[in-house]
């Protein structure tokens, strides 16, 4: 049995890390929490990590993996204006080079890797949401096929009284009917 490896922080995704830093330091939350997007002008530490964050999961959860340039240079600032603010200007420059920097074969397969993703995510939303639907009609239908099965039930009794009736009245009407005198005496 192997011991797992220690832990380095370059693997750590942006949640965790912000959730570590925010429970591990003391810090005051910032004014609307650290799960919605502080004001520009709330520029503490914890208003920045809750800034990263929002912009992170934001970024995660989008449907098609685009943005709109206006909306990529805001969140770029932000996020640039934060890391200098936590980082320094040296992570400050690593952001300024980053946003200039081509996307090498590696960088184009990851995005292509998100993609596929992507799209497979949906398919799969497509297929959940279709599942839900057939098993709300195979609901109905179960319930509609258990009524119909008690009328049968209910039916088959009622036939089965019927019958037992009838064919007591059928032995009745045999006995009215049958000869009184014995069919060896003359009459």
């Amino acid at each position: 049995m192997y011991f797992p490896d220690v832990p380095d922080s370059k693997t750590f995704d942006v949640t965790l890390m912000t959730l570590l830093l925010r429970n591990l330091t003391p810090m005051t939350p910032p004014l609307c929490g650290f799960d919605r997007l502080p004001s520009a002008m709330e520029t503490t530490s914890a208003a920045d990590l809750a800034r990263i964050k929002h912009y992170r999961n934001y970024l995660a959860h989008l449907d098609d993996g685009k943005l709109d340039t206006g909306f990529f240079n805001t969140a770029w600032n932000d996020i640039t204006c934060a890391v200098d603010r936590l980082g320094g200007q040296q992570m400050k420059q690593e952001c300024d080079h980053l946003k200039t920097k081509p996307l090498d074969q590696t960088n184009q397969e990851i995005m292509k890797d998100i993609k596929r993703s992507n799209d497979e995510i949906k398919g799969l939303q497509i297929s959940l949401r279709n599942l839900k639907r057939s098993h709300i009609d195979m609901r109905k239908s179960h319930k509609i096929l258990q009524e119909n099965h008690n009328k049968v039930k209910k039916s088959h009794k009622m036939l089965q009284e019927d019958h037992a009736h009838m064919t007591k009245e059928m032995e009745k009407l045999k006995t009215s009917q049958q000869d009184t005198v014995p069919w060896n005496i003359l009459r």
